[in-house]
């Protein structure tokens, strides 16, 4: 699973070298083309209008779709100056509560240069929102069809996966389900332009601010959309208005406000193997430029928390033979989720009433009893205390691998905790 930094926020397009510096120097790999960083939605609400801001020495992309590439130009030099891959771009698009119903024509040039400039830039995904301003809801389909298949053949020669984005839509100034919006339209949406294009040429991006904003449950939206997804966007909301804030972020009475339980659910129940964008955009604007840095680095490892959670599954079965540390609530809820398909041999703990007893069907043992593992044993470390613990196994001499698990995010739980003991 690959993850990659949404730029809007930290990266500026005239000047992008500081930006592109601060998220490299977080530690980020990739970068998403923010193809809007050169065309903005403003831009494009304008065009047409005397108003119209203007670039000094420079075309407006909108009124030449052509200069697309050479507005990015700059971006891209710094990503490889920077070793900062893109495997995923965004073409420009509306805003959403849009009244241009004139631009589907620019925006499909728009599309073509953006396909263009993936297929120069060696960036295997394009997110291309579907077409919606002006057009009535039972022509939706038909003349996003006609649409997507007319980039289809650009997308073939430059050899770049399209995908379509979950929509919401602003009635009267309050946002409801747009196009895409429900995981089972989605889902027949690919299928048939794949049929129809002979190939797997679409697949999907989900926006899970989006999914917040129209109340929908993740886990549903990602097991009907299944491994047509390829992309997911991480951002958080409070589920009314339109943001894009740093996930976990959003929060009150020490609740988040978006569902990241059956996010994670989800992803992790269908294997989810592709690339995680981490979008914080109105944060980093919030934030002083002096801090961003910092802010870039919070970010890179929320990101990387969501990458563990997720493969989670995966990390049990790394491991041909594994013991657990801790004997209380995080080890139960591994033995009801986990304790079939992958079981331990035994668990430890500090706690000298429990040595010699079952808990959970595991005999509980002396910490000691580590320093006699197979080599390719792991220790999972079941107790929240995890950074104490693992201190104190490595002071121990123990050189066996020693891993987090976590039951935040498991498919059931325990609800009843245990008692201390």
């Amino acid at each position: 699973m690959e993850i990659s930094c949404k730029p809007s926020g930290i990266v500026e397009a005239e000047r992008p070298g500081q930006g592109i510096t601060d998220i490299a120097g977080a530690g980020f790999r990739n970068i998403v083309l923010d193809m809007a960083l050169f065309c903005t939605s403003r831009e494009l609400e304008n065009i047409g209008k005397s108003n119209i801001k203007r670039s000094k020495n420079k075309a407006l992309v909108s009124e030449h779709p052509e200069e697309l590439y050479s507005r990015a130009e700059g971006m891209l030099e710094q990503c490889t100056r920077k070793k900062l891959g893109c495997s995923v771009a965004m073409m420009p698009c509306l805003s959403r509560n849009t009244k241009r119903s004139d631009l589907n024509d620019l925006l499909k040039r728009l599309a073509k240069e953006s396909i263009k400039i993936c297929g120069k830039s060696n960036c295997k995904y394009l997110v291309v929102r579907p077409l919606f301003a002006g057009i009535a809801e039972e022509e939706l389909w038909e003349v996003n069809r006609t649409y997507y298949l007319e980039l289809a053949d650009e997308a073939r020669k430059n050899n770049v996966r399209i995908l379509l984005e979950n929509q919401c839509k602003d009635i009267n100034g309050h946002l409801v389900r747009g196009i895409c919006s429900d995981g089972r339209e989605a889902a027949d949406w690919i299928d048939a332009l794949n049929r129809e294009a002979g190939e797997e040429r679409f697949g999907f991006c989900m926006d899970a601010g989006t999914c917040n904003l129209c109340g929908q449950n993740m886990y549903d939206f990602i097991m009907n959309i299944g491994d047509r997804l390829k992309t997911v966007i991480l951002r958080d909301c409070d589920g009314v208005n339109e943001s894009a804030l740093l996930p976990f972020t959003c929060a009150g009475k020490g609740q988040s406000q978006t569902d990241w339980l059956n996010l994670i659910r989800g992803l992790r129940r269908t294997g989810f193997d592709g690339e995680l964008i981490i979008d914080f955009r109105d944060t980093a604007t919030a934030f002083s430029p002096i801090l961003r840095p910092e802010l870039v680095r919070m970010a890179k490892s929320v990101a990387d928390y969501f990458k563990w959670q997720i493969e989670m599954e995966n990390l049990l079965r790394k491991y041909p033979v594994r013991v657990l540390f801790g004997a209380g609530n995080m080890c139960r809820n591994y033995m009801k989720c986990y304790g079939e398909e992958y079981p331990p041999l035994f668990t430890c703990d500090n706690n000298r009433a429990l040595w010699g007893n079952e808990f959970c069907g595991l005999e509980v043992k002396n910490p000691e009893s580590l320093r006699n593992l197979p080599e390719d044993c792991v220790i999972f470390i079941c107790n929240i205390y995890y950074r104490e613990i693992e201190e104190q196994l490595r002071n121990m001499g123990i050189a066996n691998p020693i891993e987090f698990f976590n039951d935040e995010y498991m498919p059931t739980f325990y609800f009843d905790r245990l008692e201390d003991r």
